[in-house]
């Protein structure tokens, strides 16, 4: 019995030692596999996979030795190990989260399942938007996401950065405004360009060593004193690589431009000159690109004359001018100036429909009975003479007191224009009617106050005109060709439909319905939610959540339909001052009316994914200039406590809007004492360990402005109570 006893424990003891053998075996394989190109020696292999126990670190040798023979790993003459597995490599772009890690958007989505996270040991030195070949782990990690190892960094987005100059005796630092940038760029003495402490400036990166914390950088412009509105103003154009002047030789081509129109080049177009024109534009703009005309035809029914800026018959292919118009590709507005695409001689002289002169157009022509049915239409170029100039604030203002210039023919446009906009919601059209927030300046650039900008049914008239002649354009050009001639179209693809389940019930923690059962039904339901928001308090955090829950518009060649205006076919053909496609759109245009044949699609995919990309450029830098202007302003404003509603919720803090003017701020996780919150992530909220209370999205809360910070543009905040206690981590219910 004593005997077969201890042959049952030799046979469990040798079954053991085989599992752990298993075991080691399988851990080795997954170090050596998630360390590809790396070699190790087996006291390396011992001490970072923690291997403790005596009979496991005798036998690590004894199962590299088998796997080596099973060609799982291989060796070097020095006895240092390394995988043999072909890894999974993936090309995608950084987006660095935090310090602490970033993740990389695969550029074939197909690859993955899902963006992979890189921990910040595993950088290799990376940036936020560059472009890296990333290899993927074979494990998924703890918060069952691929995990991946950078191996190599394609291609810088950027090189320079703009931030605050650091001085100590020895050395300096530049400290990044980019919030996506987590390291700080050390600077030598001698390469400072004069700049003094505080002082913000361009860096450009030149070293980063393998082993060393921070990159190396050199300053190449010194922008001046942090905080001052000019500086700030040139940190953010500095930021995003924005032009501080246009350069001289498309400059001078511009200036060089005739500004007389030849008796052949009127002879050529159609004559809209005789026709009352008008163009309606904000009150300071500069650049008129559009104009409408009016007139009873003989057998009663209206035509309507969009008439468009003729910029590509002053732009010319391979010129200065041109190319500088596509390195561009948009014109830039900022809290306080606008960065044009063209030079001020042709945006607001020779191509600008000013009153009282003739101009050059390009023209969508509209035949149209009362009911404002398009009964045809006409494309082609055109002459017009503007006979006035509106600001939106008057045209409306002549609409309501039915008096002053042209007010029965702005009047009878209005009526069209709600009949077009009616058909168009009822085919499926999504009404965004998100919040502008304007600043009122003071001569030095400070904020003395917000505007919120109204749209009243004046802008709503330009806009159904414009959309209407965008629209007609896209069709002609589809229906020509039958959808196979090369175009430049503005798509909108339709909404991920797990977006809007997310949505759907962030909307209802607001005490709102929003079906999304029905997908053909998804614009109702959206129409339907906006319509029960306005003016309410939760009115721009719920179109703001709307959007982001939408697919992004873009511009490409492939001529797919429009979700959120319900068009099959959609372009832009109506801005051409101000947007590069327009202007794209005015060649192909002009080129299919003389006859041509359809173009190399390729080239001008290229270019659409160009503008696309320098539109997301624009809009980042407007809304920075805003965000500044708003940190500002509140760093200005009284110190009370603020009524606010819950915009946003992280792991590491909470955002709130300021309902009294629209600023966003937030509090710190960390600086919430009262309780410790867990962040539940499927519903977007903080639940308090002890307490269990929550703070949710939507949640009415009042606030303190506790900080504000211009370089980074943030405002930190906390919770207030109501009867002046110590502010804490609470939501007001």
């Amino acid at each position: 019995m004593g005997r077969k006893s201890d042959r049952n424990k030799s046979k469990n003891e040798k079954r053991g030692h085989s599992n752990d053998t298993s075991n080691l075996t399988r851990r080795i394989v997954q170090f050596l596999d998630s360390n590809y190109g790396e070699e190790f020696n087996s006291k390396q292999i011992i001490k970072k996979l923690e291997i403790r126990d005596s009979l496991s670190k005798g036998a690590v040798d004894s199962v590299l030795s088998k796997l080596l023979e099973s060609g799982h790993v291989s060796k070097n003459p020095r006895n240092y190990y390394s995988s043999t597995k072909d890894p999974n490599f993936i090309i995608g772009t950084v987006d660095y989260v935090n310090p602490r890690f970033a993740f990389v958007i695969p550029d074939d989505p197909t690859q993955n399942d899902g963006d992979i996270l890189v921990k910040e040991a595993d950088m290799k030195q990376a940036l936020d938007g560059d472009k890296v070949r990333v290899m993927v782990k074979p494990l998924k990690g703890k918060f069952g996401k691929s995990e991946g190892k950078i191996l190599e960094i394609i291609e810088r987005d950027r090189d320079e950065f703009v931030g605050r100059v650091e001085i100590s005796p020895r050395f300096a630092f530049v400290v990044p405004d980019f919030k996506k940038m987590h390291k700080d760029i050390f600077v030598h003495r001698g390469d400072l360009l004069g700049a003094e402490h505080n002082q913000k400036v361009v860096v450009k990166l030149t070293e980063w060593r393998d082993g060393d914390k921070n990159p190396t950088g050199k300053v190449t412009r010194v922008l001046g004193q942090a905080g001052l509105h000019e500086v700030e103003i040139h940190s953010i154009m500095a930021e995003f690589g924005l032009p501080f002047e246009y350069p001289q030789e498309p400059d001078a081509e511009a200036n060089a431009i005739s500004d007389k129109i030849t008796a052949k080049e009127i002879k050529a177009r159609k004559d809209f000159r005789d026709i009352p024109t008008f163009t309606i534009d904000p009150a300071d703009a500069k650049d008129f690109d559009d104009a409408i005309s009016y007139q009873v035809l003989p057998n009663g029914n209206l035509e309507i004359g969009v008439h468009i800026a003729d910029v590509t018959h002053y732009v010319r292919p391979k010129t200065a001018l041109e190319k500088e118009a596509y390195n561009r590709a948009t014109s830039v507005y900022l809290v306080d100036r606008t960065i044009p695409m063209l030079p001020e001689r042709l945006s607001n002289g020779l191509c600008s429909l000013r009153p009282k002169e003739d101009k050059l157009t390009f023209s969508c022509v509209f035949e149209m009975d009362k009911d404002a049915n398009v009964i045809k239409h006409w494309i082609g170029r055109t002459v017009i003479h503007s006979d006035r100039r509106f600001a939106y604030e008057e045209a409306q203002e002549n609409i309501d007191s039915q008096s002053g210039d042209f007010y029965s023919e702005l009047t009878l446009l209005n009526n069209l224009a709600k009949k077009v906009r009616k058909r168009r919601f009822d085919h499926g059209a999504v009404n965004f009617e998100t919040v502008e927030v304007k600043f009122k300046l003071d001569e030095k650039g400070t904020p003395l106050g917000l505007i919120v900008k109204e749209r009243k049914d004046i802008h709503k008239l330009i806009e159904e005109f414009m959309l209407l002649a965008n629209k007609y354009v896209a069709e002609f050009i589809f229906k020509k060709g039958k959808g196979t001639d090369t175009f430049v179209y503005r798509t909108h693809d339709f909404p991920d439909m797990d977006r809007l389940d997310t949505f759907s019930g962030f909307a209802k923690r607001f005490g709102h319905e929003f079906d999304i059962e029905n997908e053909r039904k998804i614009s109702n339901a959206l129409n339907k939610l906006m319509d029960e928001i306005q003016g309410k308090p939760e009115q721009n955090v719920l179109e703001q959540l709307a959007i982001r829950s939408m697919a992004k518009a873009k511009y490409t060649t492939e001529p797919k339909g429009h979700f959120g205006l319900a068009f099959a076919h959609y372009t832009h053909f109506t801005s051409p001052i101000r947007r590069y496609p327009d202007m794209m759109v005015h060649r192909l245009l002009d080129h299919y009316l003389q006859g041509g044949k359809s173009p190399d699609a390729e080239e001008w995919e290229q270019k659409c994914v160009h503008s696309s990309e320098r539109e997301k450029r624009a809009a980042d830098a407007e809304r920075a200039s805003i965000k500044y202007k708003q940190v500002e302003f509140m760093s200005l404003a009284e110190e009370k406590d603020y009524d606010g509603i819950v915009s946003g919720v992280t792991e590491w803090g909470v955002f709130v809007e300021i309902s009294e003017t629209k600023c966003e701020g937030m509090i710190r996780v960390q600086d919430m004492d009262d309780d410790y919150y867990d962040f539940d992530q499927k519903n977007m909220r903080l639940i308090g360990s002890k307490t269990k209370k929550m703070i949710t999205l939507g949640d009415k809360v009042k606030v303190r402005v506790v900080n504000t910070d211009i370089d980074r543009r943030t405002i930190d905040l906390e919770f207030a109570d109501n009867d002046g206690k110590k502010p804490r981590g609470r939501a007001i219910r």
